[in-house]
């Protein structure tokens, strides 16, 4: 099994991609002052974090400083895949919990665990895989939205008939069939 973090205390929140668009690898960065952990994720978790954090943001009370797009800190080592990513408030501290589980797949997730329902294919234990457990203020929330926008900007362009994104040879698009 591969190593959970806690992070309550966060200065570091943000997502980034390497490589050319089409063929890029997205991270998740996580970290305090003293570490960093980077995680492998998919465009459109990313994505949909940032969407949820923008609804989430209307809640709270507003950053006091203005969202800018946060680097990727180099180099970014990729700790294990993102499966699920889960969203929390505390309204108290005005903070955001996010929480980061590991993708285990199903028979791996069985060897770890002897707990799995047959019927429902959940396990019993919630501890199979790693997580992160992250305490985000609103201005490293902000950031993030602010980073995914970027990030979704230089990606592919959308084909203006069907949305999907065009390769540097075109396409192959189902409304033309």
């Amino acid at each position: 099994m591969n190593q959970s973090f806690e992070f309550r205390e966060v200065t570091h929140f943000t997502a980034g991609a390497v490589g050319d668009p089409g063929e890029r690898v997205f991270y998740l960065q996580v970290g305090d002052a003293t570490s960093v952990v980077a995680v492998k994720l998919e465009k459109q978790q990313v994505k949909a974090l940032a969407q949820f954090l923008k609804g989430v943001l209307e809640d709270l009370p507003s950053p006091t400083k203005t969202a800018q797009p946060v680097e990727l800190q180099q180099p970014a080592l990729s700790e294990w895949t993102v499966g699920q990513i889960a969203v929390g408030i505390d309204e108290a501290a005005s903070q955001i919990i996010v929480v980061i589980e590991e993708l285990v797949e199903l028979d791996e997730a069985a060897e770890l665990d002897n707990d799995l329902d047959i019927s429902t294919g959940f396990l019993d234990d919630d501890e199979v895989g790693a997580r992160i457990r992250a305490h985000v203020d609103v201005e490293s929330a902000a950031n993030f939205i602010a980073t995914s926008d970027a990030l979704m900007n230089r990606g592919r362009p959308p084909c203006r008939l069907c949305g999907q994104p065009l390769n540097r040879d075109g396409h192959s698009c189902p409304r033309l069939n």
